[in-house]
């Protein structure tokens, strides 16, 4: 069949953008040059412009973008998301269906219909002088010929993200010139996979190449959602220099369960435990990609930033493009001032310590934080748990607003990322792209590269100079639990080897964002009950699996109604409130009507990891309790999902509201224990909102208030005369040593902090344990 509107790979050059996009002009360029590429077909840019002007889009979509402040984000998202509407439920036209149909039956050579990748590939795209990689979007394991055909108008759509069209409009490329291609492309079910730069892009050193690698599809290395092996190769020896072997705790894999898509999984459960730190590639192997990578950059005669996959022993080139700004990269030595000479651009609190330089990337909005890249200095008026994706990427953190308690310093420190809050203005001094030294340590932002001479670095914890069994030998034996509070699961893998005695806080608020990134409710309105539930108990069951039985205490969703309306769907099932702090949230949310099914599936994604992962290591706790009917009502809906309280099965509930520190013996007699949050408990005691900065930098917030550690104190003494456990696991303990002492000397049953406090809690408290039986025995005399 001759074909109008679809292309085969070796049809195809580098000089065939205009046809078929950069993604597709390459593909086709790298097929000629007989390297191992995958084999597929391009949907032509003409297929696109045929679209949208036969079925008469193209006036429509004008007028739209026309009318369009692409500087006013609400209202570009909205018009962009009308324009993809309009797309998405305009029928296909006949002519260029068939010629989908007839190529995909031909990819299949006469085997049953393969599963195939469909990638935009904008007419503009991979060009030196500008990347829109990442601009629009791929569909990975697509099966079938209707799928194909319904991905291909998806990428159409695509072409008008707010992203892209304002990434247009920064490039100063005309909306209107940029077409869009389909590439359509046999799937290789990657065993190992990656990206790959043969320029250092670091240093900018052209006789280095670097390779990433991890297992599974390359989406989980392009996509940051694993932390990859990285091998730097010297070019011309051909002689492997480092090699860097990360914790590879996720990848992504074809689903297993629908016969097309993909889902991430546990490396330690798809693979095996040994894969999480086994290196991905044999150095023969690293060796047999530096050919084909070298090949490949000296067929184009520039440095390439390639994407590859490895198959039942074979090695494929899935995409190769220029790396662009490299005039930006290396060239001349980056001039470190000295701190004497160095200009300080704005003050804060350091909210976790630490020291980094980069360059700095403004977030304003949600669109903004895929901008934010591997080394880059977040800056924003205040985290949110939408942003925690590009938080891990950032090499520094800094906020206009926000206390030592907020967002931004919370997850700031549990990743070991330097964090300053509360400057007021960072966002209005720091410009997008100036270089820029965080000293979060003293609380300051320089401008430029500053020599700073910081303490000597402690290791990072999770990642200990000395053996596991080592660090357990030397841990000081303590009669005080110390317990750790984690949010993000994969973060398990870095910390389970810490001498601490359990998860004494798992917010899952982390999952809720990385791992589902929808509303429970509009999952519940789609059909989406079992996604929901497995995404939940995977997250659950990877620390709990890591630190069996070591005891991990899961608090339910504590999200307040302005956080859980940032999730897909939430929106349309979120209220506004005025004053969401201290709204509908916790307890409350769980048996209200409006969101009763959705605690329901989070009850039953702890049921299934407890019975059917067998990790019965699994406690509960309910957040911001204000009553004890609302405990006796969310109880039953605990028991009716399975859940009820027995010898293995415990039931905390967060002391945070002082209702339940005056009501502490009547709550005894529905609970297990409580866990103090000593963040919303000094808030509310004290009238002080916890993000105020203005309030922190004058003194009033504060948990080591008098006020705050009588009430404190009067908790431990009522629980303990019923037989109830109290643990703390507010961020006072990880901030204040002289806190931690007190709450010994009180009795506390435990103690949970951030990571990076662990050894040195211990420590803290074993000595305090020891004064304590000293002063005792000096009494006695």
């Amino acid at each position: 069949m001759s074909y109008k509107f679809i292309r085969w790979f070796h049809e195809l050059t580098k000089e065939d953008i205009p046809l078929v996009g950069g993604k597709g002009a390459n593909l086709g360029e790298l097929t000629r040059a007989g390297i191992p590429v995958p084999p597929g077909f391009c949907v032509t840019a003409e297929a696109y412009k045929h679209f949208i002007e036969t079925t008469g889009l193209a006036p429509k979509i004008k007028e739209i973008i026309a009318t369009t402040n692409v500087d006013n984000l609400e209202e570009l998202m909205q018009n962009t998301e009308r324009v993809r509407e309009l797309i998405r439920s305009t029928p296909v036209p006949p002519e260029i269906e068939e010629e989908i149909i007839s190529a995909y039956k031909e990819l299949a050579a006469g085997g049953p219909e393969p599963a195939v990748a469909v990638r935009s590939s904008a007419t503009a795209e991979d060009l030196p002088e500008a990347s829109f990689a990442g601009q629009q979007e791929t569909y990975l394991n697509v099966l079938g010929a209707a799928e194909v055909i319904e991905a291909v108008r998806k990428c159409w759509a695509s072409l008008w993200t707010a992203r892209a069209t304002a990434y247009r409009q920064a490039q100063g490329f005309d909306h209107f010139s940029v077409y869009l291609s389909a590439v359509v492309q046999k799937m290789i079910q990657s065993e190992r996979s990656g990206v790959a730069f043969t320029v250092n892009p670091v240093t900018g050193a052209r006789d280095e190449l670097m390779i990433n690698a991890s297992w599974g599809l390359g989406e989980a290395v392009v996509s940051g959602a694993v932390t990859p092996d990285e091998y730097l190769v010297d070019k011309n020896t051909r002689r492997i220099k480092s090699k860097n072997i990360a914790s590879k705790t996720v990848m992504i894999v074809a689903r297993p369960d629908a016969p097309s898509g993909t889902v991430k999984v546990e490396v330690a459960r798809y693979l095996g435990p040994e894969y999480v730190e086994k290196q991905c590639l044999s150095d023969e192997e690293i060796l047999e990609l530096t050919d084909i990578l070298l090949r490949v950059e000296k067929h184009y005669g520039s440095p390439q930033d390639i994407e590859w996959g490895y198959e039942k022993g074979k090695f494929y080139i899935l995409q190769a493009r220029p790396v662009t700004a490299l005039d930006k990269i290396g060239g001349e030595e980056k001039k470190e001032e000295r701190l004497s000479e160095a200009k300080v651009l704005v003050q804060g609190m350091g909210a976790s310590p630490g020291i980094a330089s980069g360059k700095v990337v403004l977030v304003k909005s949600f669109d903004d934080i895929t901008r934010v890249k591997e080394g880059s200095v977040l800056v924003t008026t205040m985290t949110n748990p939408d942003m925690v994706p590009a938080m891990k990427r950032a090499a520094a953190i800094v906020t206009d607003e926000g206390g030592r308690t907020c967002h931004a310093a919370i997850v700031s420190r549990e990743l070991g990322i330097p964090c300053i809050v509360g400057t007021k203005n960072a966002t209005a001094v720091l410009k997008e792209g100036m270089e820029v030294t965080v000293d979060a340590v003293r609380g300051v932002v320089y401008e430029g590269r500053v020599a700073l001479e910081a303490a000597a670095p402690e290791a990072k914890p999770g990642a200990p100079v000395i053996p596991a069994d080592v660090w357990q030998e030397l841990a000081p034996v303590t009669a005080t639990k110390i317990y750790m509070n984690l949010g993000e699961p994969e973060a398990i893998a870095r910390y389970k080897d810490l001498p601490f005695d359990g998860i004494g806080l798992m917010r899952t608020e982390f999952i809720f964002t990385d791992h589902i990134g929808a509303h429970p409710i509009y999952l519940l309105r789609t059909g989406q009950e079992k996604f929901f539930i497995d995404r939940l108990a995977e997250g659950i069951a990877t620390v709990a699996q890591a630190v069996f039985p070591r005891p991990v205490v899961v608090r339910f969703s504590d999200f307040r109604t302005n956080e859980f309306r940032g999730l897909k769907g939430g929106e349309e099932v979120e209220p506004v409130e005025n004053n969401p702090m201290i709204g509908w949230r916790g307890v409350s949310r769980y048996i209200s009507p409006e969101y009763e099914e959705g605690f329901r599936l989070e009850c039953r994604a702890m049921r299934k990891v407890r019975e059917q992962y067998q990790l019965t290591n699994v406690w509960a706790m309910l957040p911001f309790v204000r009553t004890t009917w609302e405990v006796e009502r969310v109880l039953k809906i605990m028991a009716e999902e399975g859940l009820s309280s027995n010898s293995d099965f415990k039931v905390w509930i967060m002391a945070e509201v002082p209702a339940v520190i005056f009501l502490a013996d009547q709550f005894c007699t529905y609970v297990d224990g409580f866990s103090i949050g000593s963040n919303d408990l000094t808030q509310l005691i004290l009238g002080a909102d916890r993000d105020s900065g203005i309030l922190e930098r004058m003194g009033y917030f504060d948990e080591r208030n008098p006020a705050v550690t009588r009430a404190i104190a009067r908790l431990i003494e009522i629980a303990h005369q019923h037989g109830k456990t109290v643990s703390i696991c507010g961020q006072g303990p990880s901030v204040y040593p002289e806190l931690t002492e007190f709450l010994v000397r009180c009795g506390i049953d435990s103690v949970s902090v951030n990571p990076d406090m662990v050894v040195r809690t211990r420590r803290l408290v074993a000595s305090v344990e020891k004064k304590i039986i000293l002063e005792s025995l000096r009494r006695l005399k």
